[in-house]
């Protein structure tokens, strides 16, 4: 379907990224396409959720972000509220999430206008909690020092479930992970973990990750997890800096939720969505992270080459042995790999 409304959300800290946005506005200005300003911010000193920025913008068909892969975080969680595509453009760095080069963003709306561009679904998450979260003020200043005002607080969702054992259904949408860490540097956390409704493990840690398959590249990776296809559907839990022998990552099925207490020996612990700081738990409490029934939808302008971006990423073609690399053998794209159950015989 052709764009008839566009939302556009710019890094306003980076000269190239304003510009990178005047494009835009020119190019909608020129096919006749509502152009929207569309971000968290609302003003200074204050922020609104998502899905009022949203309703706002009244609802675009596509959402243009400019800047890295943390101004496509913002614009990600907003474009996953309404099922709304999104299109990443980078400013010169190797990203995971954005799409096209801030020189090329023309180009990149008319094949998306012309429909010669693809829809790339990625799992999120959403989160429930045994109450509504909210930011102290005199820990607000503390946890989002150099940020700006941090984000509101999850609501519940518009449409809550009634007491029923699964406790408040909040308004929340990560793509990368939900993170639930210490508030003090000599005092680690203790948690719980319940994977699948049966007890895992109690851990003392700085924190604990649970992250998306998209997600496995960030706070994830650097805590020692593993690397995932994007294209899977799983839960990875990940503790951080834990003081006991089984430190590992585990992987769940997307449809085992990932529920974690704070023990009653514990401080208090901070609550994160996608690295912006949305609550504090006291000892008791508890939040559960299930896959979000909603996915989020890259838009994708040439075949997705994951692991291509994770070569340059990762810097893995300094490695002296990728001298000698070359074609991928077995490995035809666009053809299924043969059924060898039934081989000839030569």
């Amino acid at each position: 379907m052709p764009i008839s409304r566009l939302g556009l959300v710019v890094h306003g800290g980076r000269p190239e990224a304003v510009s990178g946005g005047e494009t835009v506005r020119r190019w909608c200005a020129r096919q006749g396409i509502g152009c929207f300003d569309i971000d968290v911010w609302q003003g200074q000193g204050s922020r609104r959720s998502g899905r009022d920025e949203v309703r706002a913008a009244g609802s675009p068909d596509l959402i243009v972000t400019l800047g890295g892969d943390g101004t496509f975080l913002r614009g990600a969680r907003i474009a996953a509220k309404k099922n709304i595509k999104v299109l990443g453009v980078d400013l010169g760095k190797v990203g995971f999430l954005t799409e096209t080069a801030v020189t090329e963003v023309e180009q990149a709306l008319d094949a998306v206008h012309a429909e010669r561009s693809e829809c790339e679904e990625r799992m999120t998450l959403t989160m429930r909690a045994s109450k509504l979260l909210e930011l102290p003020t005199d820990l607000e200043q503390f946890l989002c020092y150099g940020r700006g005002p941090a984000l509101p607080p999850p609501p519940p969702q518009p449409d809550p479930t009634q007491d029923d054992g699964w406790g408040i259904a909040l308004d929340v949408t990560a793509l990368n992970d939900i993170v639930v860490e210490k508030l003090a540097r000599d005092h680690q956390v203790a948690l719980g973990v319940y994977i699948a409704g049966r007890l895992l493990a109690s851990y003392s840690a700085d924190g604990v990750i649970v992250a998306t398959p998209t997600g496995s590249t960030a706070y994830s990776f650097a805590a020692g997890g593993p690397v995932l296809s994007p294209r899977m559907r799983a839960v990875i839990f990940t503790p951080v800096a834990a003081h006991m022998a089984f430190n590992r990552t585990v992987i769940a099925n997307a449809d085992e939720p990932v529920v974690l207490r704070v023990l009653p020996h514990s401080g208090r612990a901070a609550v994160s969505v996608d690295g912006q700081p949305r609550g504090i738990l006291d000892p008791g409490d508890w939040i559960g992270v299930t896959a979000a029934p909603q996915p989020l939808r890259l838009v994708r302008l040439n075949p997705a080459n994951f692991y291509g971006r994770l070569r340059e990423r990762m810097r893995l073609t300094d490695a002296p042995a990728t001298a000698a690399d070359g074609e991928a053998p077995l490995f035809l794209p666009g053809r299924p790999a043969p059924d060898d159950r039934h081989p000839r015989v030569r």
